[in-house]
């Protein structure tokens, strides 16, 4: 395991302790790495807290599809701890073994390549393209954005997608530029 750049915080280090109690409340009584290194600022670890936790348990986005569009994120921008933590959750929502496999592909420059993967179907094409154009050009084509929107079904189906995308995509830039891994 590599060392973050910047310290994980102990316990007797976070605080305010109403936050931090927010927070372990949100992960089911634990704080995981990520929290400590947000806890080097409460307000911006409170606003995280509140966001993220809204878009994983208050959005009507099918758990597939998030989690797909987190895990597609993770791999495509090399945030080993965010595939590690969320990749379970993709297979408990309908994914495979074989699509959680694939996912490692995504992170090959050749993202459309990966997608040809036979573990993919239509659907998950679909939304991984979106997810794929997005993150790496954060502009979206209309066939894109049309065969997502066929996919889950209602615009604000599709508003959840791209929004946990963009999410997520600043959940795996705090990742990589902090050095935060998996234990």
């Amino acid at each position: 395991m590599t060392k973050p750049r910047l310290p994980y915080l102990a316990d007797d280090q976070v605080g305010p302790p109403e936050l931090v109690a927010a927070i372990r409340q949100r992960r089911g009584g634990e704080l995981l790495e990520l929290d400590r290194i947000l806890l080097h600022s409460p307000p911006v670890a409170e606003g995280w807290n509140a966001m993220f936790g809204r878009l994983r348990t208050q959005t009507t986005l099918d758990a597939r599809w998030r989690e797909l569009a987190m895990c597609a994120v993770a791999a495509l921008n090399g945030a080993e701890y965010e595939l590690f933590h969320h990749a379970p959750l993709f297979r408990a929502a309908g994914g495979t073994a074989a699509q959680a496999f694939a996912l490692r592909r995504l992170a090959d420059d050749d993202a459309d390549a990966a997608l040809l993967d036979p573990a993919w179907d239509d659907d998950s094409r679909a939304v991984l393209h979106l997810v794929a154009q997005s993150t790496r050009r954060v502009h979206i084509d209309e066939p894109t954005f049309a065969a997502a929107r066929r996919v889950v079904g209602s615009d604000r189906h599709l508003f959840e997608l791209v929004a946990v995308t963009a999410g997520y995509n600043m959940v795996s830039r705090v990742l990589v530029a902090f050095g935060i891994e998996p234990d």
